[in-house]
């Protein structure tokens, strides 16, 4: 069977269009020249390119460059997008034009559509709503697309990835509390050093962790001031004297956040730094969990030929072959988003270069690039947290049996008897298969009294200011 369609028309002449759907020509246009891939754009940026359209046309109404009635069209249909109603409706690849027109477009055609729908008009016909006379009035693709990925950054950033760091920071902070009495032994290149506290190694994970959640949210920064206003190339051209400063102001009502207009529209819409840092922020918070979860899989390696001091929790089998084997599979999934954030990171600091003159062409990949990472991550953390960190424990006795046999608590001996010597006991201990204290007694170094006095694991690990 042949699908129904209509005829839509735009300034290249007439396109046929699923009769049902409510996109209109240039959609389909763009259907059809970018089959590219099934990347298509994130539902978080079209909601938030229509709540720019809304705060546009609460504008414009208010400058007197659109009337009431479209106004109102316009909002309803806007604030249904936004609020996800007809997300299928936004079958755009990411890989289209690097300004990202044919997206906004496809968001002017279906409010246009969907006004007329409320207005009893066929679809298509642009009655009562044009899709650029009145959608996209004191708007150019240039600044509404860019706003929208910076909105659509900010609530992602703001609503999702900051509160779940904080969880997990929390989940660490409770682990470092928990564990301040666990001594064990440290470990540099790998090999045993002098001793701390497994509370403080957790200490680091914490701190690590809410240090990233403050670059993150510094990031931001650069964000909220948005290029809405500046139309084609900056300078506003075809929207009303206020229209930037009130959008802006209307985006913070409908959204919680303090959006403002960027002072120099020029900057932020030939290139698109604020973007760039705001994933290399990303990208730094990416390395930190990948450091994070290398730690903890290396401490709960084993259970019995590894390091063995963590035991994390056995959440499903780890081999198709080998019975009772568990593994450490969130610390390898948050391995895989760390290393793949790294990567969209390298794209977006490419595509972030890639403007010429006026105009920055790699717009979607920027947009699609920063919100794919900043869902990675969110959702990263919490499986992390959830599944793993609030339920990891210490294995007690082997981290104190560790301990016990460590070479390095001499340590403490060699400003004492000289660094020589508590070498020539430390390898003493090592050939003989005895303890450090065996070996300093039977090379008549110190006392027994002195050792213990001196080597004391406990008092090693307090941190000194």
């Amino acid at each position: 069977m042949v699908a129904a369609t209509r005829v839509e028309t735009d300034s290249m002449g007439p396109v046929e269009v699923p009769a049902e759907a409510l996109w209109g020509a240039q959609t389909q246009r763009s259907l059809h020249n970018f089959a590219i891939a099934a990347d298509r754009m994130p539902a978080e940026l079209i909601h938030a390119l229509a709540r720019i359209k809304q705060a546009a046309a609460i504008t414009n109404a208010r400058l007197g460059v659109l009337d009431a009635e479209r106004r109102d069209y316009i909002v309803a249909a806007a604030t249904a997008v936004a609020e996800g109603l007809h997300d299928g409706q936004f079958p755009l690849r990411v890989w289209q034009t690097g300004s990202g027109t044919q997206t906004n477009m496809n968001l002017n055609e279906v409010i246009s559509n969907l006004a007329a729908q409320a207005a009893g008009e066929p679809l298509g016909s642009h009655k009562p709503v044009h899709p650029n006379d009145h959608v996209n009035r004191s708007q150019s693709t240039n600044d509404a697309f860019p706003a929208a990925i910076h909105v659509a950054a900010a609530q992602g950033i703001s609503h999702r990835l900051l509160p779940e760091l904080q969880r997990l920071k929390n989940a660490f902070g409770a682990k470092a509390d928990a564990w301040t009495d666990i001594v064990k032994i440290g470990r540099t290149h790998l090999q045993d050093a002098v001793p701390l506290t497994l509370g403080q190694e957790a200490s680091a994970w914490r701190d690590q962790i809410g240090t990233a959640a403050q670059r993150i949210d510094a990031s931001l920064a650069e964000v909220l001031p948005l290029p809405l206003g500046g139309t084609a190339v900056g300078t506003g051209l075809n929207a009303p004297d206020g229209f930037a400063r009130l959008a802006a102001e209307e985006l913070t009502r409908l959204t919680g956040l303090p959006f403002s207009s960027a002072p120099n529209k020029f900057a932020v819409m030939a290139g698109h730094d604020g973007l760039v840092n705001a994933m290399g922020q990303l990208r730094l918070l990416a390395v930190s969990l990948l450091k994070i979860a290398n730690d903890i899989r290396l401490l709960a390696c084993g259970p019995r030929a590894g390091l063995a001091e963590l035991h994390l929790p056995a959440n499903e089998p780890g081999s198709s072959i080998m019975p009772g084997k568990v593994n450490p599979t969130q610390c390898e999934a948050m391995a895989m988003v760390c290393t793949q954030v790294i990567g969209l990171d390298a794209a977006v600091a490419m595509a972030g270069s890639g403007g010429h003159l006026q105009m920055n062409v790699y717009k979607p990949l920027i947009g699609f690039n920063l919100l794919e990472t900043i869902t990675l991550l969110t959702d990263a953390c919490r499986c992390f947290r959830v599944a793993m960190v609030e339920g990891m424990e210490p294995n007690r006795s082997r981290i104190e049996h560790d301990v016990e046999q460590s070479l390095m608590l001499v340590t403490p001996l060699a400003p004492v008897i000289g660094y020589d010597k508590a070498s020539a006991i430390a390898k003493h201990a090592h050939e003989q298969g005895s303890s450090l204290k065996e070996a300093a007694l039977e090379l008549g170094y110190v006392s027994a009294e002195e050792f213990d006095q001196v080597v004391d694991p406990a008092a090693m690990a307090v941190a000194q200011d």
